[in-house]
């Protein structure tokens, strides 16, 4: 059985679990903890803890538990003293204040899903992503680089602060996989905050797996205005340090009606100049469904998303 890791953030990798958990593979989460914002932020900050969110949603991906407990962990409260905050953020967090240390917490809440898989947080370090923009400005916390949408000044660097080690368990996990799949996710608020870990670059540069890439539907705000797909791939080989083996593209065009919303905010489909190589892969990867946002949450989301079926099989073709 091949084994797979998926880098990334929330529903990005939600995505790619969620479809590759269907196939025979062994399966390995490594998931970024620096989120900043939304409940995982108020939960952070009120009570020390490390940022639920991420981690929630991929225990969710590869539960194989009852209905009840995944709509328990995606439930949200809409009014009272906890609007806005979902149940299994708040779940870990007390989870996380009565366990020895992290890993029994992911432990348990493993135990509880029935998980197919691993899910591993990339360290447990307590650290606030940090970048920097070609105009000399400094932005700290994940959400308030998210929401940046004044910047027009590309970002030169990404670090953490306090510098943070990674998870033992993460490094022997990446340099055991047979492949590596990134994204999709903001590539500066969800996959690269995963590379700037001490040593997760060295143990993907240590490690003999195929790297697979697959491309976002749609540029960023604040962080890939413009971006065209190669540009993308240029940013994250430079964390990455060694090339991308295998890029996988959404060749379906977004109705006209979502793109023409998205470019009243400067975003838009990410354009494919990739040219003909086998390295690349093109496919219709896109869900039908718009996402609709949930009035307690308060996170932007997107609207358009990969399909989680569709872009399992297009996975499944290259490492099955």
């Amino acid at each position: 059985m091949k084994h797979v890791v998926v880098m990334g953030g929330g529903t990005g990798t939600f995505v790619v679990l969620t479809g590759l958990k269907k196939y025979p593979v062994d399966i390995a989460a490594i998931v970024s903890v620096m989120d900043s914002g939304g409940s995982t932020g108020r939960l952070r900050d009120q009570y020390g803890v490390v940022p639920p969110g991420d981690l929630r949603q991929c225990l969710i991906a590869l539960s194989k538990a009852s209905d009840l407990w995944r709509k328990l962990f995606l439930y949200r409260f809409t009014t009272g003293d906890f609007k806005g905050h979902n149940f299994g953020n708040i779940f870990l967090t007390a989870l996380e204040k009565n366990a020895k240390n992290y890993q029994e917490v992911i432990d348990v809440a493993s135990y509880i899903l029935q998980i197919q898989g691993k899910v591993i947080p990339v360290t447990s370090a307590k650290v606030n992503l940090g970048v920097k923009y070609k105009d000399g400005e400094i932005i700290f916390k994940e959400d308030l680089i998210d929401t940046a949408f004044h910047k027009k000044s590309p970002i030169v660097n990404a670090f953490l602060k306090p510098e943070a080690e990674a998870n033992p368990v993460a490094k022997t996990t990446l340099e055991e996989a047979d492949y590596i799949i990134i994204g999709p996710g903001d590539l500066y608020t969800s996959l690269i905050p995963n590379l700037v870990v001490k040593g997760v670059k060295q143990s993907i540069m240590n490690s003999k797996a195929s790297i697979i890439y697959v491309l976002n539907l749609m540029t960023k705000r604040g962080q890939t205005t413009d971006y065209r797909a190669s540009d993308h791939i240029a940013d994250l080989e430079k964390y990455l340090g060694r090339k991308i083996d295998m890029v996988i593209v959404n060749n379906k065009k977004i109705d006209d009606q979502v793109r023409q919303y998205y470019k009243r905010y400067n975003e838009n489909q990410v354009i494919d100049n990739l040219g003909e190589d086998k390295s690349i892969v093109r496919d219709d990867l896109l869900a039908q469904e718009i996402f609709h946002q949930k009035k307690a949450d308060k996170i932007i989301r997107s609207l358009v998303r990969h399909d989680s079926t569709k872009l399992g099989k297009t996975l499944w073709k290259l490492i099955g």
